[in-house]
């Protein structure tokens, strides 16, 4: 892999993992027990101790009300929101063994039963894996995430976050790495292409409104940004960014 590559390569693992590009895991649609885990995530109320009941509470409905190879892409999920409490709060032991738990329930379910939802939580897991390092773990497995994300999308071309992890390499990788028109269209284009949840709304709104402000054309971000926050009204990071327009 040549230089170039290697920094193409790490610029989009880095654009994944950004908190704006936490693709939701919720476009094949998110089990109504889940919903509470996922709003204290997005919502960023709490702290991941503070979080970790809402996990474990996750974990018994999930083991209660699905089997097989639902019970794995159910309980992955959990590991991947527990994974992102633990993360934001820069405690990456932690994190990384959500994830890594995350990616192997997430293998199994596929092994059993190939799905556009075992592929999506496949990619987010180990993107945010990949994030925590070391950079050697990065370069051998970071690739891997656009591939898995559109392995999904060869599944179910509608899945919303999928899409997602397609386009963000566009929106957060540095110049020259980055097209930031091409991100914004793909990205505008996600609504109407895709079967949306409430947080791929999220995800969607706030990296639109990061690429406009790389873009320096902070009047066209600020009410994207706005649109972000009537979702999540408390989440930090579209917060801050509004702040600083």
């Amino acid at each position: 892999m040549n230089e170039m590559r290697k920094l193409t390569f790490l610029f989009f693992i880095l654009g994944i993992v950004l908190w704006t590009q936490e693709a939701s895991a919720a476009s094949d649609g998110l089990q109504e027990w889940l919903i509470p885990f996922r709003e204290a995530i997005y919502e960023q109320k709490l702290k991941a101790d503070e979080i970790r009941p809402i996990y474990l509470a996750a974990i018994a409905a999930s083991r209660q009300r699905s089997s097989g190879a639902a019970l794995d892409l159910a309980l992955s999920r959990c590991e991947y929101f527990m994974g992102r409490a633990f993360q934001y709060e820069e405690k990456n032991d932690e994190a990384k063994k959500h994830y890594e738990e995350g990616m192997r329930l997430a293998e199994k379910a596929l092994a059993a039963a190939p799905s556009a939802l075992g592929w999506l939580l496949r990619a987010e897991n180990l993107s945010q894996r990949c994030a925590l390092g070391p950079w050697t773990y990065a370069m051998s497995n970071g690739l891997d995430v656009e591939k898995f994300a559109k392995n999904a999308l060869a599944l179910n071309g509608r899945n919303a976050a999928a899409q997602y992890i397609v386009a963000a390499r566009w929106v957060f990788a540095p110049a020259p790495f980055n097209n930031l028109n091409r991100g914004i269209e793909m990205m505008k284009k996600i609504p109407e292409n895709g079967d949306m949840e409430k947080d791929d709304f999220f995800n969607v709104y706030s990296a639109i409104a990061y690429a406009y402000i790389q873009k320096k054309e902070n009047n066209n971000a600020r009410p994207w940004l706005v649109k972000s926050l009537e979702i999540y009204p408390t989440n930090k990071y579209a917060a801050e960014l509004l702040a600083k327009l």
